[in-house]
């Protein structure tokens, strides 16, 4: 049998505990560097996934001119971490019927099968009007959130951000989605396109829609 911790060794850890407590300066919690990697080296290292493409508690982006795979590949990837992890894929782009179709071989009827922990939500088209989209989604994700789910896969933001070619609109979305984020220690996966460009040339980040300061939102991008 352990022993019992004694209540001076209490009183000592909760002093320890207070004095190491990060002081607050309006926004923001300050300690000393000493400190934040003493108390962050206790915690567990984030879980990489799809051959370490995406990291655990990380935002990433996945974008690409229309038709080229986003979709297919944020399928594959969420299918991945779905073997260990419980995820939410956010279909805002396929009907259910046309999700089915997809994933049946259609010379033999067969149907791809899922993980358990795969989840894929839709919006009822009848919700869509007379709404604060963006916000009803952002709620969604945190009654989700809320239930377990910390993964989630958003396809795509330029359906929720209907102008999300304007950087302001589609920032002010990620700025919610991040404080979502951290606060539920969530990991993301956003969906977004390029604008029209010249095929021939290397896609780089100043393709994202939205501008290149998009991506200062993300902790990762994959093109394609």
């Amino acid at each position: 049998r352990k022993e019992e911790i004694s209540p001076v060794e209490l009183v000592a850890h909760e002093v320890e505990k207070a004095e190491r407590a990060p002081k607050k300066a309006g926004l923001l919690s300050i300690k000393s560097a000493n400190d934040w990697i003493e108390d962050s080296i206790k915690m567990p290292d984030p879980k990489t996934f799809f051959n370490g493409l995406i990291v655990q508690y990380e935002n990433t982006v996945i974008f690409a001119a229309s038709n080229v795979g986003k979709s297919i590949l944020a399928m594959q990837i969420a299918e991945h971490i779905a073997w260990a992890e419980r995820i939410l894929y956010l279909d805002l782009e396929l009907s259910s019927k046309q999700f089915q179709m997809r994933y049946t071989d259609t010379a033999t009827g067969q149907i791809h099968i899922f993980p358990s922990n795969f989840h894929r939500a839709e919006i009822d088209p009848e919700y869509i009007v007379g709404v604060d989209l963006e916000q009803e989604i952002l709620d969604s994700i945190e009654e989700a959130a809320k239930q377990g789910i910390t993964f989630f896969v958003i396809d795509n933001i330029t359906f929720i951000c209907n102008d999300s070619e304007k950087g302001a609109t589609a920032g002010s979305f990620m700025m919610k989605l991040i404080r979502l984020k951290r606060k539920y220690n969530l990991t993301t996966i956003v969906i977004a396109h390029t604008p029209k460009r010249r095929s021939w040339e290397p896609i780089t980040q100043n393709d994202l829609a939205g501008s290149a300061k998009l991506m200062n939102f993300f902790d990762a991008g994959i093109a394609i």
